[in-house]
């Protein structure tokens, strides 16, 4: 045991070594948000939220960079604060092959730069990142252009804990290219031409963050 602990001390010290330290984004706290808008030319404007946004992610002070997960319950999205409308989401999102309530949205993401975060200085960052709907990846394997800033709030300035506040953005978000749609759900493809221009394709995702240190 005395061992264990002498390496683990004498690894930490060695130059180029660091620790990366624990936070997590709590979906309960209601602090955190997701939104997606789809606005058609000649049609709706679409607004999805949800503050059930849960997040893992390690960062690691000495390279400032991140690494973790986050997800979304398919359940916790709201359309346009109307049921109907946000089953009719639910349906396309699943493709109503699977259960609503095991589906989340879920983005993976390794080493993303943030640099040196200090108090009241939003530090900006660009990453791709990896995006899953119901567990589907974006078709042909591509990830998403994710940009945004990070901000630290050291302990006593954000509750007790150390918290890292993001927020981020995703441009020309393409649903169908993750299989969202009327297009690919049973039960709605009679439907698909009287939708094609009521329903934008490509929207905006925003993401703002509070992960706190564990």
């Amino acid at each position: 045991m005395k061992r264990t602990a002498l390496t683990l001390a004498l690894v930490a010290a060695l130059p180029g070594t660091a620790l990366a330290e624990d936070f997590t984004v709590n979906p309960d706290a209601g602090n955190s948000g997701f939104s997606a808008v789809f606005d058609a030319v000649l049609g709706e404007r679409i607004n999805a939220v949800s503050s059930a946004v849960g997040c893992e992610v390690a960062f690691d002070e000495k390279t400032g960079t991140a690494s973790g997960r986050c997800s979304v319950p398919l359940t916790s999205i709201k359309v346009d604060a109307d049921e109907t409308k946000s089953d009719h989401f639910h349906q396309w999102a699943t493709n109503k092959k699977s259960d609503a309530k095991a589906c989340k949205l879920e983005a993976v993401f390794a080493g993303v730069k943030l640099g040196t975060l200090a108090p009241e200085k939003p530090a900006p960052f660009a990453a791709e990142i990896a995006f899953t709907v119901c567990g589907r990846g974006r078709t042909g394997g591509g990830k998403e252009k994710l940009t945004g800033t990070a901000l630290l709030f050291p302990p006593g300035a954000y509750g007790p804990n150390k918290t890292i506040r993001s927020r981020g953005n995703i441009a020309e978000f393409d649903r169908d290219a993750y299989r969202i749609g009327p297009g690919h759900t049973e039960g709605w493809l009679a439907r698909v031409q009287s939708l094609a221009k009521v329903v934008a394709e490509k929207g905006t995702v925003d993401l703002s963050l509070f992960a706190k240190a564990k």
